[in-house]
């Protein structure tokens, strides 16, 4: 039987720049075992998607009991590595965020992302440290994936985007993290030069628009994840199929979808993981 602590080491060493961890995002056991299904290494959890399913807005809307059962019942549902987006750490102070990490753990996900929301550079990492601390006081090697904010600055500013997002990648890997996640860049080369300017593994989000997953290995990137864009393109498809259900009394909508049967097989006691 594999351990919390083999799971950790294991999700750890998938991080190699050029040939990125590919983590398409669930945000419930369903869409965490069809995710697993499809190949994926690991199973990465989108905050945004769990809230939504959880009837709640993005943005540490839920309470940390809400986000810690919504961990559990995905790591129960999948046998690989789970990394867990825990928004700002569902705490308003560091301690607060340490006694998070301990229930992601408890939960059984090896891995975190933590936002800074731009938050003074202090103050986060502080909480990373924290963060840091209640991982190793467990012996399991949590990711702790610190996740930059700097796609709240102001449009069309490389060089500050550069800067700002250099400047705390460095204090973070300080702090403890392990990694480092940015939900946009101005262009690859701005990502290229992130990779070769910090020692830590670089994760981007993949979406519409977006450089392909080919494009961000070729800039060293050793983690691509998909965000809450498959919830967005899941509830996207629910509301198109409603509307013409409703307007048209047609369900070309559907056509093309999930056989009920190879469905319903992954959530039978001798379907495939």
């Amino acid at each position: 039987m594999t351990t919390l602590l083999d799971k950790a080491r294991l999700f750890r060493s998938w991080h190699v720049p050029g040939d990125p961890l590919i983590l398409p995002n669930a945000w419930d056991a369903a869409s965490a075992r069809v995710v697993a299904s499809a190949g994926a290494a690991a199973v990465a959890t989108t905050s945004a998607g769990v809230a939504w399913s959880l009837g709640q807005g993005d943005g540490d809307q839920l309470s940390r009991e809400q986000a810690l059962g919504a961990i559990s019942r995905i790591t129960a549902a999948v046998d690989q590595p789970v990394t867990a987006d825990i928004e700002r750490g569902y705490a308003t102070d560091p301690a607060g965020v340490g006694e998070t990490v301990r229930g992601v753990l408890a939960a059984g996900a090896v891995g975190i992302n933590l936002e800074d929301t731009l938050r003074p550079v202090a103050e986060q990492v502080a909480r990373i440290a924290a963060a840091r601390k209640a991982a190793d006081e467990t012996g399991v090697p949590l990711f702790i994936n610190a996740r930059i904010d700097t796609h709240r600055l102001p449009p069309g500013g490389r060089a500050a985007w550069l800067d700002e997002t250099l400047s705390r990648a460095g204090a973070y890997a300080t702090a403890g993290a392990d990694g480092i996640f940015v939900l946009s860049a101005p262009d690859t080369l701005a990502i290229s030069t992130l990779v070769e300017s910090t020692p830590l593994p670089v994760n981007v989000l993949a979406g519409p628009g977006s450089p392909s997953v080919s494009e961000l290995a070729d800039a060293g990137v050793a983690r691509v994840s998909a965000g809450s864009s498959i919830a967005e393109a899941a509830y996207a498809l629910a509301r198109r199929a409603a509307h013409e259900l409703l307007t048209e009394g047609t369900t070309t909508a559907l056509e093309g979808g999930y056989d009920y049967a190879a469905l319903n097989a992954l959530f039978l006691d001798e379907r495939p993981r």
